[in-house]
């Protein structure tokens, strides 16, 4: 993906600072959105679709800071952000990495950095959505996307599936061959004509059954060998 089809949330409190960002961000191709503080920010990302988020620490006084708002973010949002910031206290640093950025710059930084450090938090982002892909499914009257890294096992029941997780077992419309066309095949695997397994939850097993979150699977004969092979 190229830098102009990336729109970046620029929240800065101090204007001239803001500014200057957005001139260098705009220079290097991408959609710059602006916020002050983190009422701003959230109405945003309420409307819009961002792909980086570059968070000033500092978001002024009686503010909430880019920290907290940062943690916001990863949990509503799942948006990479970086931080902003001139400070160099250690407590602040530790308290920023708990959040997980996908970079920290301390101001002054040079403009090169601060692109580069986009690029890397969306590529690193796009990786990370690749490598564990959502899927669809209902939950009661409403759609909702899981990770499938979060499914335990797979079910099917007449018509359609059932996605079993740690939470609760979410339901969709569809088939195991069209589900395991999905889900990547050095993780999950078809041990019975009804069920498909996450390798790496499973707890214990012999040629008949496994168990998974104290819950008996079967493997049939005709899916013995996969089970073996990939497991």
């Amino acid at each position: 993906m190229s830098t102009k089809e990336k729109t970046i949330l620029l929240v800065e409190d101090d204007f001239l600072n803001r500014r200057l960002s957005k001139k260098t961000l705009i220079e290097n191709g991408y959609i710059v959105l602006e916020a002050k503080n983190a009422k701003e920010t959230i109405e945003i990302l309420k409307k819009e679709t961002v792909d980086v988020a570059v968070l000033d620490i500092n978001l002024g006084e009686n503010e909430q800071n880019g920290i907290t708002l940062g943690q916001q973010i990863k949990n509503q949002y799942s948006i990479p952000f970086i931080y902003l910031t001139a400070y160099e206290n250690p407590e602040i640093i530790n308290e920023a990495i708990l959040t997980s950025p996908y970079s920290y710059l301390t101001k002054p930084f040079k403009n090169i950095d601060l692109i580069t450090s986009i690029e890397i938090a969306a590529k690193q982002s796009a990786l990370k959505i690749k490598q564990s892909p959502k899927i669809l499914v209902k939950d009661q009257e409403y759609n909702v996307e899981i990770s499938t890294e979060d499914i335990n096992f797979i079910e099917s029941e007449g018509n359609y599936i059932l996605f079993h997780t740690d939470c609760k077992i979410y339901k969709t419309r569809s088939t195991i061959k069209n589900i395991m066309e999905i889900l990547s095949e050095s993780t999950f695997i078809q041990t019975h004509r009804a069920y498909v397994v996450n390798k790496t939850k499973i707890e214990k097993f012999n040629i008949k059954s496994l168990v998974i979150k104290n819950v008996t699977i079967p493997v049939s004969k005709s899916y013995l060998s996969n089970f073996n092979t990939g497991y």
